[in-house]
């Protein structure tokens, strides 16, 4: 039996950006999957792994099972198990003066997600599937080497294991090992993927998704961009801010009607705010004062570079006129 609440249907994401960044890795993992390889995604946190993943998925046209990786798995949260039982009582009163009784307890056996995705060729996404412990995850080195997924001994009825179906196909995200909570990879599975590596977005990419997650306006989302990129670069963070501290930032902003320029001030305190949380665990020390500062001179100069340009333009347009 299976829960099938648990499977998903693929569909377009609302808003999502396809750059020729995200085309070329969209590109790549299906290459490998058409391959015949399991796909993971990898990368620090922010870095739009599992958008990507569930995009290419949505690419492949199955329906989808979500796993999210948890410390507490073990290799039945992933195959499935023996969840109470189901009783049968039978009651023969056909002769009055004889009253016979049977009574049957059977044990009541559920399919967990693996289990459901080899078994109708679903794709499985496990995200962040280092957040489990490596002996949970040890049942996917046959699924992915041998198309043979092995099944608890006391499964009644069936075999203790059962062939893959032809169309499963797994994709994997996960964080980088020195994250906080995550488990290193036995060496055995992460051989039996092509992993590709995630960095931060490009500048466009970074534009049109802040844009479009946002609503804010193309030259609101580039202000919000040029400022997160510097501190990401800046050295003075403990955790590089992401494309999600501009979506956050840029959000702040339209709840607001806030225009940056007219509200300076609000604004500097919205980015302090956001991109501080985001690039630092701590919320005081001289590390976060470092923090702020840089975020305040990034604003400086991107309001500098804004009045040159303006300067520029208004120069031209008096040439132009004369």
């Amino acid at each position: 039996m299976r829960d099938d609440r648990t499977v998903l249907q693929p569909e377009a994401m609302p808003n999502f950006v396809e750059t020729e960044y995200v085309r070329e890795i969209t590109f790549r993992a299906l290459t490998y999957i058409a391959a015949g390889y399991a796909v993971h995604f990898r990368g620090p946190a922010g870095t739009g792994k599992t958008t990507i993943a569930k995009h290419v998925a949505a690419q492949l046209g199955r329906p989808m099972v979500l796993l999210q990786g948890d410390d507490e798995f073990n290799s039945s949260s992933l195959t499935g198990g023996e969840y109470g039982y189901r009783s049968k009582e039978v009651i023969d009163n056909f002769i009055s003066s004889v009253l016979k009784k049977e009574k049957e307890m059977v044990k009541y056996w559920v399919d967990n997600r693996l289990t459901v995705a080899c078994r109708h060729g679903f794709t499985l996404l496990y995200d962040e599937f280092t957040r489990s412990r490596p002996e949970a995850n040890n049942v996917l080195l046959s699924v992915l080497e041998d198309r043979m997924l092995t099944l608890p001994t006391s499964r009644p009825g069936e075999d203790p294991y059962i062939h893959v179906h032809p169309d499963f196909t797994a994709i994997f995200t996960s964080n980088p090992e020195e994250y906080a909570g995550i488990h290193k990879t036995q060496d055995a599975l992460r051989d039996r993927m092509v992993t590709i590596d995630l960095d931060y977005f490009d500048y466009e990419t970074e534009v049109g998704i802040t844009t479009a997650k946002s609503g804010c306006t193309r030259a609101d989302a580039e202000l919000i961009v040029q400022i997160v990129r510097g501190l990401r670069e800046s050295g003075v963070c403990e955790f590089s801010p992401t494309v999600r501290g501009c979506i956050m930032t840029a959000k702040a902003m339209q709840v607001l009607q806030l225009n940056p320029t007219e509200h300076r001030d609000r604004f500097t305190v919205i980015c302090e705010d956001v991109l501080g949380s985001e690039a630092s665990r701590v919320g005081t020390g001289e590390r976060q004062r470092k923090i702020k500062a840089t975020i305040r001179e990034l604003i400086d100069h991107q309001f500098r570079l804004h009045l040159i340009g303006e300067k520029k333009v208004l120069v031209k347009s008096f040439v132009k006129a004369g």
